[in-house]
């Protein structure tokens, strides 16, 4: 009896923190938690009548393809429906390991409610193993329950939890720890072993779930852990678990990164569009973007300072440890603003492969939440008893205070679309979503791979690395999105096996992509007809017209031009221009550097000549009414004007 009211006293705390956890959870995502069942727990961008764009959409199909792959007898981590036929089907990466889980609320509860209540519980989670880890390192009920909500709402954490699967994998880094703790004071050889395994497992789960940048810091970060914290056993573990997920991480990037866009690494300009400057740390507002959103609070690094003196007094070791993965985290964030940034990414290659130098940052919230959960503990014990708990629930309240920014918002879902209904029940054939998105770069994407769940088909596009081969697919049909149809177009679609088109609207308007009329008549003049759905979203089949453009025509007096060119300068090796009349096109052009230009007017004979200087190109026309000019050249080309004489 005694040792069974022992066993409720102990878990009573841990009910407790939960239930907070719970309430903190769902008062963080308001107001979006207001739309609970209708729209995305996510970044809040507009969808203009269907899906909103965002990595969110991404994030929910890879966790879909777990379950649909299974349900298929298919391995879960294939994708086998983005950038076919032109490839095999990609290994992807992110379903691990909460596709498990997602699998049946999705099938239950539709995927928004399936995502939404997973986020929440990730917040929950996230609470939860950082207090069961900072118990086990004595700290008292009170302190370990200010660290791990110090991190379960932590502003970064849990904007990366909104799109990326980022915030969601974080959580992997406390289980591990308190995995660590518990073999090392298990009570026996075999529950050491168990919680060993338990803390490498999740280890390896950080590149396996994809975050691989995560990873790039989560292992040394568990590695000095386990140096400085050494006990035989679950140092081992420990050990093959950084060494397995090492490994893990070197065969993801051997089978989806090498060979792609990003098998170089990323650029120096990418990494300095999303380097966070000093103010954006003090900011609870997002100054420059998502990305750069790196806000850690007031009081909580306040408090994490005074527990780092503290913690420094009696244990040295890991003083260091914590203070190391709260500082370092923090200043790679700065990026190129950090001086000598571009040497040290020399210096250590793996650097070289994250666009955000922020990945890291989940590190740092963790690190300052044990932190401030050390300088709590103090604090209490400085006091009376009958005073600690006021002052416990004052700490929390400040803490919540400091770090509750809602940074979540409510994205638009569309989960019954009409066209995607009509499209699921057609006989078999690859579909083509109109815009198409240059090289697959972007988030819009995203909105592809998400209307997937209500209508699987394969398609010619994706949003994610690939080969750099799938990408002439892209650069030859994007023009399409706009209209502009050449001879051999639809035949080359058809020997793809590509039947219908979806015309997006709304996601024209989501990427500023011009041409939404012009792309509708282009497939009216390809052969194809509107036989389903409502706009913004319209299914096309082969067929007859069946209904106008619900787009306004643009004004026939001036040019129009087709995404490709900004400010009148070509940035890729073809851009369409329509012109509105009869006669001959006047094209006054200058070339970057000498070379040939070449125009094809309506799918007519090329046109070409080669310009070195300022020229001018002509071509004649037919009839009164839109004329397509596709205009082909080095990028860096400069139209300076287009019109009819």
């Amino acid at each position: 009896m005694r040792a069974r009211l022992l066993a409720a006293a102990a878990r009573r705390p841990l009910l407790l923190v939960t239930a907070l956890y719970a309430v903190a959870a769902v008062v963080s995502a308001l107001p979006a938690a207001a739309r609970f069942g209708s729209a995305f727990l996510s970044t809040g961008l507009p969808g203009y009548g269907e899906a909103a764009s965002g990595d969110h959409l991404q994030t929910s199909y890879r966790f879909w393809l777990v379950g649909h792959q299974l349900g298929r007898g298919a391995e879960p981590w294939r994708d086998p429906y983005s950038y076919q036929p032109l490839i095999e089907p990609q290994v992807v990466l992110g379903g691990w390991p909460f596709g498990f889980p997602y699998w049946p609320l999705e099938a239950a509860l539709g995927p928004v409610v399936a995502w939404n209540l997973l986020l929440l519980a990730v917040t929950v989670g996230a609470g939860v193993l950082t207090y069961l880890w900072l118990s086990e390192l004595r700290l008292p009920p009170a302190a370990a329950a200010l660290g791990g909500l110090a991190f379960a709402i932590a502003p970064y954490r849990l904007v990366q939890s909104g799109g990326h699967l980022l915030g969601w994998a974080a959580v992997l880094v406390p289980l591990a720890l308190w995995a660590f703790e518990r073999s090392r004071g298990a009570g026996t050889p075999r529950g050491a072993h168990a919680w060993g395994a338990l803390s490498a497992a999740a280890l390896v789960s950080i590149p396996l779930s994809g975050q691989l940048h995560l990873a790039l810091g989560a292992l040394p970060l568990v590695a000095a852990y386990a140096a400085v914290r050494f006990a035989r056993v679950p140092a081992a573990w420990a050990c093959g678990g950084v060494l397995a997920a090492a490994a893990a991480g070197l065969a993801a990037e051997a089978l989806v990164i090498a060979g792609s866009s990003a098998g170089e690494g990323r650029a120096l300009e990418e990494v300095t569009r999303y380097s966070a400057s000093p103010l954006d740390f003090a900011s609870r507002w997002r100054l420059h973007g998502l990305e750069r959103f790196v806000y850690l609070g007031w009081l909580t690094p306040a408090l994490a300072v005074a527990g780092l003196v503290l913690l420094g007094r009696r244990r040295r070791g890991l003083a260091l440890v914590l203070g190391l993965a709260a500082v370092v985290p923090a200043l790679l964030a700065l990026g190129t603003n950090l001086p000598g940034y571009e040497t040290l990414r020399d210096v250590v290659p793996p650097l070289r492969y994250p666009r955000v130098p922020g990945r890291f940052l989940p590190l740092a919230t963790l690190a300052l939440a044990a932190l401030a959960a050390v300088a709590a503990a103090a604090a209490l014990a400085r006091v009376r008893p009958r005073y600690r708990a006021p002052l416990a629930a004052l700490l929390l309240a400040l803490v919540a205070a400091d770090l509750l920014v809602f940074p979540l918002r409510s994205s638009a879902a569309d989960p019954d679309n009409a066209a995607y209904a009509a499209l699921a029940a057609r006989p078999p054939g690859r579909v083509l979503e109109l815009p198409i998105f240059e090289r697959g770069e972007g988030q819009f994407g995203s909105v592809h791979q998400y209307y997937a769940l209500q209508a699987p088909r394969e398609r010619p596009t994706g949003y994610s690395l690939a080969a750099e081969e799938v990408f002439a697919f892209t650069a030859r049909f994007d023009r399409l999105e706009c209209g502009a149809w050449l001879p051999g177009d639809r035949e080359a679609l058809e020997r793809l096996g590509i039947r219908y088109v979806v015309w997006h609207g709304g996601l024209y308007e989501q990427s500023r992509t011009p041409g939404a009329w012009f792309g509708w008549r282009g497939l009216e003049r390809a052969g194809f007809g509107s036989v389903a759905g409502r706009p913004p979203v319209v299914l096309f089949d082969p067929g007859p017209a069946a209904a106008p453009p619900p787009v306004p025509e643009p004004e026939r007096g001036e040019p129009f031009l087709c995404d490709g060119w900004e400010d009148g300068v070509l940035l890729r090796a073809e851009g369409a221009v329509w012109l509105y009349g009869r006669g001959t096109a006047t094209l006054e052009v200058e070339p970057k550097a000498p070379g040939r230009v070449t125009v094809i007017a309506d799918g007519g004979p090329p046109i070409a000549r080669t310009a070195a200087a300022r020229a001018v190109v002509e071509v004649e026309l037919g009839g009164l009414g839109w004329h397509a000019l596709v205009v082909r050249a080095a990028p860096g080309l400069r139209l300076f004007d287009a019109m009819l004489r």
